[in-house]
């Protein structure tokens, strides 16, 4: 039972996930140890793109229902992690679109909802800094918010980043240059 619960405490490699989600006896297990080795990292990397806790909340579940359920479609071409992060991403740009369509709301007006999401929700609890900081990148194209979120928060690479959105890393490095350009001057004038 200890070595249990070291295991479950140390972070495994993805070959050891995939063993024991492989095996009918070990499945359930597994899927509680990658829940619990990805789903911080996976909650914060879509609460930038949402801003809401529930939203993020909600959208963190979809994700890992959808793990659960196209694990046996995993191809192993690309890390864990790095799939389960492209179907969060996709996860929250759908979220955001059909908030956008049910609530009527323009790109801008969503830019605003959003906004306004810094100061209404409880779990936030940023200086006045992090609050300019996450305004400016609300401003930014949902592309560029993507790129300046995995690189300045996740501090992922390029190559894994283009794992993940399926972008040239030259594509990313310009992006990731454009949108760190205008978070600096929305910073610095506002």
């Amino acid at each position: 039972m200890l070595t249990n619960q070291l295991t479950a405490m140390a972070e495994m490699s993805d070959q050891q996930l995939l063993d024991l989600l492989s095996k009918q006896e070990t499945h359930r297990y597994g899927f509680d140890l990658l829940m619990r080795q990805f789903q911080e990292r996976i909650y914060r990397h879509v609460r930038h793109l949402v801003i809401y806790h529930d939203d993020a909340d909600d959208i963190v579940q979809n994700t890992f229902i959808k793990v659960w359920n196209n694990l046996s479609s995993f191809r192993e071409d690309s890390k864990l992690y790095t799939w389960i992060y492209r179907i969060a991403t996709n996860e929250a740009l759908s979220h955001l679109k059909s908030k956008r369509l049910r609530m009527f709301l323009s790109l801008t007006g969503l830019e605003s909802k959003l906004e306004q999401g810094l100061f209404d929700d409880n779990f936030f609890s940023g200086d006045e800094i992090q609050v300019k900081l996450q305004q400016a990148i609300l401003k930014l194209p949902d592309k560029q918010r993507i790129v300046f979120n995995m690189r300045y928060y996740n501090e992922l690479s390029y190559d894994e980043m283009s794992d993940v959105l399926g972008t040239s890393v030259g594509a990313l490095k310009a992006s990731y240059h454009i949108a760190a350009k205008k978070v600096e001057e929305f910073v610095t004038t506002h």
